[in-house]
């Protein structure tokens, strides 16, 4: 062979060696990339910030920390403890129970927090000394305390605990043998609201307000009238609190009503300071202890109504409304250390933001992009706190991370916390966009996002899906959601609207299903899905719809109006509002503010907006699904629905989540669950 043969044989392995090395780097390439994908597993991997407390000098930062177990298929919270700018970051004990609700004492000397009992046996309270890093329990109760707040002189810690009350019981049953095991004792009550979804049957008892001193001993109980009782705030002298509850003799049938009420710290001299038909609530005392700020509202018997801001002197005078011109239902509101100005959260086109407000009624936003506390789908939520010197710790978050601590200094904002960046940093995790487009029904402008697919190509045809949001009093908005996150890595395009009768759009848009529901949201959704379809990147014969609670209603309603989608999940829905407003367990909440009168007064109304009353038009494959304990939208209406499609001989399945209650998806492996077994149904029918 001559030289340039030679040669030319080497040349050619060497291009041969070249186009492997490069096929195979291109490989691996391709299979790290699908690999950055956010994957179910990494659900448990999640971390998130709650309830940040900044000290009353503005120098540090408290909050809970919230981790997923994968062992115990739970959550676990923590205090963490960090200065303003985000250094000496550190857990704030050793302690390995959960630990929660931390409260700086007026001086910044001690902090209060609860944490469970080494018995097992509900929680305990816990003074830490921040001098000293030392720490130990204050209390031995018989329940479990919530909503801690120190007194202004720092003596004592308020709180609100459960206090049992004597079971009912009709009969004396007869003496058993000694050493006999019978059945357990019948239930039995005569309570209009008997229990409660995510806890179950309801003990007899009312909620009290209690406090105990920093130094221990015996907690006091102020309250003692048989009524439950809400948000209360001290009064400056520390000898008494303002507290919201219902005093009236019927008021377990007046149950959106409730008034502002004074009482001395000996349980004494109780006076009644607001009276109206509607809510009083989340009383805050200025710093001078002269006036009280608070929400309420003049009760319109509506679906949706938005509440105000008031003032009233601490002894029930000069009551005043702060014209603070909104038009959205506000949250939280806390005084300014010089008592000039009263901040608050709100919910604005699907982003939670917090304000405050001039006494005079002159607003300036300050802060937006708060949430990240409500795992799952795309909710509002989130908290946040301030300093004597006007400093504001809140939660943050984006389509791309949970909840994480941020800091405004008065100018600006600051995120401090990056707990998910060691998981999420190496992930492609899509591209969240806002989408707006007028309703075919009137015109009104509707708002939404839409959740693109890792790797997303525009001249690509990607299958989508319509998730449904809850309430419907609700919104979903520009929040993490891992829900939203595996439906892309899927390779899906979603679509998340907020229609009609969302939230933070005023009150004459929330009011929009009164009387009317479902209705013309069914159209806005359907806009949506035509304006998404007309950008030319999504499959019109790949089109899929889902929803929890109303989101399931919604999607329920939708299947029975077109034959559009590909296969449906209906996620624990409403089928039959006459059945659910007598067996869910807020089952007395219904009449008049959503349908017109009790649904054996006008049955026809309350049949014409359940979607089983369309369920002769379904085609559609559909997976039906819901949480075995669900008190809210029980199991009895899911099968309503799977049990119709089967007779029907319609394709469907039906899944039921043991353990789970409305909150489908509480525990990690079940919000996994449901994911999974939603995209194995809609792939099956995915062309």
């Amino acid at each position: 062979m001559s030289i340039g043969s030679q040669l030319t044989v080497l040349q050619d392995n060497n291009l041969r060696s070249l186009y492997i090395l490069v096929l195979l780097f291109y490989c691996v390439c391709a299979d790290l990339i699908a690999q950055s994908k956010f994957e179910n597993l990494d659900v448990f991997e999640l971390q998130y910030a709650r309830d940040p407390q900044v000290s009353p000098s503005g120098d540090k930062i408290l909050y809970v920390r919230t981790e997923m177990d994968i062992m115990k298929d739970g959550k676990s919270s923590s205090i963490w403890i960090m200065n303003i700018d985000g250094s000496n970051h550190k857990k704030l004990t050793s302690s390995l129970n959960n630990e929660f609700s931390p409260r700086w004492s007026p001086d910044g000397n001690m902090i209060s927090y609860i944490s469970n009992s080494e018995d097992g046996n509900g929680s305990e309270i816990f003074i830490f000394w921040v001098e000293s890093n030392q720490y130990t329990s204050i209390s031995q109760l018989n329940g479990s305390p919530t909503s801690l707040k120190w007194s202004p002189d720092g003596n004592y810690i308020g709180f609100l605990m459960f206090v049992p009350d004597q079971t009912l019981q009709l009969v004396t049953p007869p003496t058993k043998p000694e050493n006999a095991v019978w059945a357990d004792k019948p239930r039995i009550t005569e309570r209009l609201k008997h229990e409660a979804d995510g806890s179950g049957y309801m003990k007899e008892g009312f909620t009290h307000i209690f406090y105990i001193s920093y130094g221990g001993g015996a907690p006091r109980q102020v309250t003692s009238e048989n009524y439950n009782h809400y948000s209360f705030d001290w009064m400056k002298d520390s000898d008494g609190f303002i507290f919201s509850s219902n005093y009236t003799e019927d008021w377990e049938y007046d149950f959106r009503n409730s008034e502002l009420y004074k009482i001395d710290k000996n349980g004494s001299n109780i006076h009644q300071l607001t009276t109206r038909n509607g809510p009083d609530y989340e009383p805050a005392i200025s710093p001078d202890g002269k006036r009280i700020a608070y929400l309420g509202y003049d009760d319109k018997v509506q679906t949706y109504q938005v509440n105000n801001l008031y003032l009233i002197n601490t002894d029930g005078g000069d009551r005043t409304k702060i014209d603070i011109n909104l038009d959205r239902e506000i949250s939280s509101p806390r005084w300014s250390g010089d008592g000039k100005k009263i901040f608050f959260m709100y919910d604005n086109e699907g982003n939670t933001k917090i304000a405050h407000t001039t006494l005079d009624g002159k607003v300036t936003k300050i802060i937006d992009d708060v949430g990240g506390t409500t795992i799952g789908r795309p909710y509002g939520g989130g908290s946040y706190s301030i300093s004597k010197n006007g400093k504001v710790s809140y939660t943050i978050t984006s389509p791309y991370h949970p909840a994480d601590v941020a800091i405004y200094d008065g100018k600006s904002s600051d995120r401090l916390t990056h707990l998910n960046k060691d998981l999420l940093n190496g992930k492609d995790l899509g591209k969240i966009e806002e989408i707006w487009y007028n309703s075919s029904v009137d015109g009104r402008r509707i708002q939404g996002w839409i959740a693109k697919p890792p790797g997303f190509k525009p001249n690509k045809k990607y299958p989508l899906i319509v998730e449904n949001h809850g309430g419907p009093i609700s919104n979903y908005g520009d929040r993490f959601s891992p829900e939203i996150l595996l439906y892309s890595a899927a390779g899906y395009v979603v679509f998340y609207p907020n229609p009609r009768g969302s939230t933070s759009y005023g009150e004459e848009f929330g009011n929009l299903l009164y009387h009317n529901y479902p209705g013309e949201d069914y159209n806005d959704v359907m806009d949506g899905v035509d304006i998404i379809i007309s950008k030319g990147y999504i499959d019109e014969k790949n089109l899929f719809v889902t929803g929890g609670s109303a989101g399931g209603i919604m999607t329920a309603w939708i299947i029975g109006k077109t034959n559009r989608f590909r296969a449906s999940a209906v996620i624990k829905p409403v089928m039959n509002w006459i059945s659910k407003t007598l067996v869910a367990d807020n089952y007395y909440g219904y009449a008049y503010s959503r349908y017109e009168g009790q649904p054996w007064e006008n049955f026809n109304h309350y049949w014409s907006f359940s979607p089983l009353s369309l369920v002769g038009n379904i085609e559609t494959p559909t997976m039906v699904m819901v949480g075995l304990n669900d008190l809210r939208t029980p199991p009895s209406e899911a099968k309503q629905l799977y049990h119709a499609l089967k007779l029907r001989k319609i394709e469907t399945v039906y899944v039921e989540i043991p353990g789970a209650y409305h909150n489908i998806s509480n525990k990690p492996s079940q919000l996994i669950t449901k994911i999974d077994h939603i995209l194995y149904w809609f792939n099956k029918y995915r062309d």
